[in-house]
């Protein structure tokens, strides 16, 4: 497995809209294999191809699933649950919004409290060519939701006040060069 670097704003690559894949390829699997270990190794829980400079319409995200047969006041086992999407496509999204604290491995060090449909339907493609549907809840289909957005070019600051976003940005702008021109 290769670790890739995580473009951080204000790459423009961070703004183009994702090409979609043809074929699922050696090269494709690869891509999303390493693309699910460059994200571990981020402490992430999702990645687009988009974020690695890579013009292409995958998605890599593993929010886990907890032990059911843990009690409820236990402090609750992280289970690996890897998702490997492949033109992933929205096909429903509830009208019931729910409001969740967000980050993004592309702006470093920024959370905000964004709103995003509560439950969705997402289209795709796994990593066998297979066409798969799923439906998801939660913090799944809050993280689905930031993926595909990255593969349209949006980012969730996008979603803030103009004040807050320009403000988010500045700094991880300021920050971007300051670490480029020490190297």
């Amino acid at each position: 497995m290769t670790l890739i670097k995580i473009l951080t704003v204000p790459d423009p690559f961070l703004r183009l809209r994702a090409k979609e894949v043809a074929n699922v390829t050696f090269e494709i699997k690869k891509l999303l294999d390493d693309m699910l270990e460059t994200m571990y190794e981020a402490n992430g829980i999702g990645l687009a191809a988009t974020q690695i400079k890579e013009n292409k319409r995958l998605i890599v995200m593993d929010c886990g699933i907890q032990n059911s047969r843990q009690e409820e006041n236990e402090k609750k086992e992280f289970v690996p649950n890897p998702i490997k999407m492949i033109n992933p496509e929205l096909r429903f999204k509830s009208s019931e919004i729910v409001e969740r604290e967000e980050g993004c491995l592309s702006i470093p060090g920024y959370n905000a409290k964004i709103k995003r449909s509560k439950s969705i339907k997402v289209s795709y493609i796994d990593q066998n060519g297979n066409k798969k549907e799923i439906q998801a809840n939660g913090l799944l289909a809050t993280c689905i939701q930031h993926e595909i957005d990255h593969l349209n070019g949006v980012l969730f600051v996008d979603y803030l006040s103009r004040l807050k976003k320009e403000t988010i940005l500045k700094k991880v702008t300021k920050n971007y060069y300051k670490n480029n021109d020490e190297k």
